[in-house]
């Protein structure tokens, strides 16, 4: 029996999760919220993460129900994601190492992500689409690597969405994309946008760029509503991550797809990668925004797993990357 604390705060999450052996005992976290119309910057997340974590540490012990001396080990963040949060978020977990004499495990995001999908799902050996406001990819697994079939070539998924989301003046509160993803819904009449896949990637800015030029222009003149706006964006990034998943499906010969990262809580995205699978004579595997966004538990699970493998670093080398690619890891925990 092994129980990890995991502490989460590449982004604008931070987030701590106890796991036992790949039960969940809790998982609270807490989001910033930048202004209407803008997205949030690094001192301004790292701040909001400094004031929250400690409080979370407790919670997360209190509804767990353990006590500090039962934790067996320490995981954080190392990377990828926003300088200033991953390190407000390692001075935290270095420290909790230190008080409790444990060892403490520097988890991949990426990774992170994909193991705590394929424990809540039971996903066995799927091609993954990990879709995010930082990261967008298409892996297999091979050899004990988690390979990348296809990736973004600028900006990724989720970040497009956001950043049209200011240009719209929509809330971020719970998040911009939730909110497009609503809006969404009313739209009914479809605006044709450029569709970029190159091979085994594709490319958002461009495409974004056309959009924001467009829409004020195209809203002043009438000729078409925000929620048309957010329909037509939605449907044309979606299908373009749906071609490249089932490319990569094809490859592979994968009867699974999960999909994982904030973006992944999309019931749109969700409902086009599953007739996709049907198709094909595969399942979609899916969770809700307990796992899908950030947070503590997905790193505490994966914490535990390269605990099993001794894969715990020393304080000296205890730092963050903002760039940490998901095939750089070795995944020690599979065959």
């Amino acid at each position: 029996m092994v129980i990890s604390i995991g502490l989460e705060g590449s982004a604008n999450k931070i987030g701590v999760g106890i796991v036992k052996d790949g039960e969940v005992l809790s998982n609270p976290r807490h989001t910033y919220c930048a202004p209407t119309g803008h997205g949030f910057l690094p001192r301004h997340t790292a701040q909001h993460h400094r004031d929250h974590v400690l409080k979370l540490v407790k919670q997360a012990i209190e509804e767990a129900g353990v006590s500090v001396s039962e934790i067996d080990c320490v995981s954080y963040t190392k990377g990828p994601g926003m300088g200033a949060p991953l390190v407000s978020t390692a001075v935290v977990a270095r420290t909790l190492a230190q008080l409790w004499n444990v060892p403490l495990m520097p988890v991949n995001h990426c990774i992170a992500h994909i193991e705590m999908g394929r424990q809540v799902t039971g996903a066995d050996n799927p091609t993954v689409l990990y879709v995010s406001g930082g990261n967008t990819q298409v892996i297999s697994y091979m050899n004990q690597r988690y390979m990348i079939f296809g990736e973004t070539l600028d900006i990724a998924v989720g970040n497009c969405l956001d950043r049209f989301a200011r240009v719209l003046k929509l809330s971020n509160d719970p998040c911009p994309g939730y909110n497009i993803e609503q809006l969404a819904k009313q739209g009914e009449k479809f605006i044709e946008l450029p569709y970029c896949v190159k091979g085994m990637d594709v490319s958002f800015s461009g495409l974004l760029s056309h959009i924001e030029g467009t829409a004020v222009k195209m809203l002043a003149a009438g000729e078409c509503t925000k929620a048309d706006l957010c329909y037509s964006l939605q449907e044309t990034v979606f299908a373009m991550l749906v071609e490249i998943t089932e490319r990569a499906m094809a490859h592979s010969r994968s009867k699974q797809v999960l999909v994982v990262g904030g973006v992944g809580c999309n019931l749109r995205l969700q409902e086009m990668l599953a007739i996709m699978a049907q198709e094909r004579g595969a399942s979609l595997c899916a969770t809700d925004d307990r796992y899908c966004i950030d947070n503590g538990a997905m790193i505490a699970h994966t914490g535990n797993l390269m605990f099993a493998h001794k894969m715990d670093t020393s304080i000296e080398k205890s730092g963050i990357t903002q760039r940490f690619r998901t095939d750089e890891v070795h995944i020690a925990w599979r065959d």
